[in-house]
């Protein structure tokens, strides 16, 4: 599996170039931390028509940085593809393991949780798109196996339909 995932990565460095080099840089950059996801939560949590979709969206990311960052990167333990090849990177090595994709979790935790909310809204689009642009990224870059992005994905979408779950059953107790 890895070797075949080697050569799905080998490919998308075909596209490479210094404008596209930046710009994926950038966009990775939003997913550090999952600061752009935190921010926009902490903005949707200040107003009360939104509030129930920010808890319901800083409940999603919390489940996946749980199941992510410190329950299955540690356990298991898969080295980031750089590792294989001598493929420069863009960016600082992550001093994490590879599976799954932090960035991927955060992102689609966030989108997944606001496509609940509002799935008819044009802006859905764009979260969906940006998620999805930030996974990209972690393949151009190299830090990433594509299974470790689809996984994550996967875990995004759980961790947004346990928080919907939840807030919808305690909804009445936290008067949203």
């Amino acid at each position: 599996m890895t070797q075949f995932e080697l050569k799905i990565l080998d490919l998308i460095q075909n596209i490479r170039f210094p404008l596209l080099d930046d710009f994926m840089v950038f966009v990775t950059k939003l997913g550090d931390a999952g600061w752009l996801w935190i921010i926009l939560t902490g903005i949707l949590l200040v107003f009360k028509k939104t509030r129930k979709i920010g808890l319901m969206c800083a409940l999603a990311l919390i489940i996946g940085a749980v199941v992510t960052n410190v329950t299955l990167k540690p356990l298991i333990a898969r080295v980031r593809p750089y590792t294989y090849n001598q493929i420069p990177i863009l960016i600082e090595p992550p001093k994490d393991f590879s599976f799954p994709s932090g960035h991927t979790t955060a992102s689609f935790a966030f989108a997944f949780a606001w496509l609940r909310y509002a799935p008819k809204k044009w802006y859905t689009v764009v979260l969906i798109l940006v998620a999805t642009l930030v996974s990209f990224t972690r393949l151009y870059l190299y830090v990433h196996f594509p299974s470790d992005i689809l996984v994550a994905i996967l875990i995004g979408f759980l961790a947004s339909w346990i928080s919907y779950g939840i807030i919808e059953k305690y909804k009445n107790l936290l008067k949203l």
